[in-house]
C-alpha cells in the first residue's frame, strides 16, 4: 500500500459568511454513521501512466458526475496519509449544487467473508462546509489541505466583517 497515489481537488468558493469547502461523505459499509473523520475531497488512485492533475480531473468527475469548474488550479502539494498513501491535490475557486451530485460506485464483498459482492457509492453525499467547520469531518491525513488553502487565499479574497 505504501506506493500508493491519489490526487484530487478540492472545491471553494468565498460566500458573505465566509470560505466555504465542499467535502464529500466517504461511501460504503465501513462509513456509514461516521461523521468525524469520515469526509474527503474528491480523490483517487493513479498509475505511473497518469499525470496527477489528470487523475484529480477524472476522479473529480467519476466521484461527483459533475464536471470540474473551470478557472486555476491553486497547488496544495501532497501529505502522506497514515496508511502510506501520498494525495495530491489542488483547490479550484468554483460553485456547484450538492443535489446535482451523481455518485459513482465501487463493488465489493459485503459483508466480509459472505461471497456476497454488492455495490456501493464512492461518496453517499457532498456538502458546503465554512473552512473553520470543514476540520473535524474532513479524515485527519487531509487536514493539511484546509490550512494550506487558507493560506493561499489573500485577505483581499476574503469577505469584510460588514458582508462588503
Amino acid at each position: 500500500m505504501s506506493g500508493e497515489r491519489s490526487a484530487g481537488l478540492l472545491l471553494y468558493r468565498v460566500m458573505d459568511t465566509g470560505l466555504e469547502v465542499l467535502l464529500g461523505h466517504m461511501g460504503g459499509p465501513y462509513w456509514s454513521g461516521r461523521d468525524t473523520a469520515a469526509w474527503t475531497i474528491p480523490k483517487g488512485e493513479y498509475g505511473s501512466a497518469e499525470r496527477p492533475e489528470d487523475a484529480a480531473r477524472r476522479e473529480f468527475q467519476e466521484e461527483l458526475g459533475l464536471p470540474v469548474p473551470e478557472g486555476p488550479w491553486t497547488p496544495l502539494g501532497e501529505v502522506r496519509q497514515k496508511g502510506g498513501k501520498t494525495v495530491t491535490a489542488w483547490a479550484v475557486e468554483g460553485d456547484l449544487d450538492p443535489a446535482a451530485a451523481v455518485f459513482g460506485t465501487f463493488t465489493m464483498e459485503w459483508p466480509g467473508g459472505s461471497g456476497v459482492v454488492r455495490e456501493f457509492p464512492e461518496l453517499d453525499r457532498v456538502g458546503w462546509f465554512l473552512l473553520r467547520d470543514a476540520v473535524e469531518p474532513l479524515v485527519t491525513g487531509q487536514r493539511v489541505f484546509l490550512e494550506r488553502l487558507d493560506e493561499c487565499i489573500g485577505d483581499d479574497r476574503r469577505p469584510s466583517p460588514s458582508g462588503r
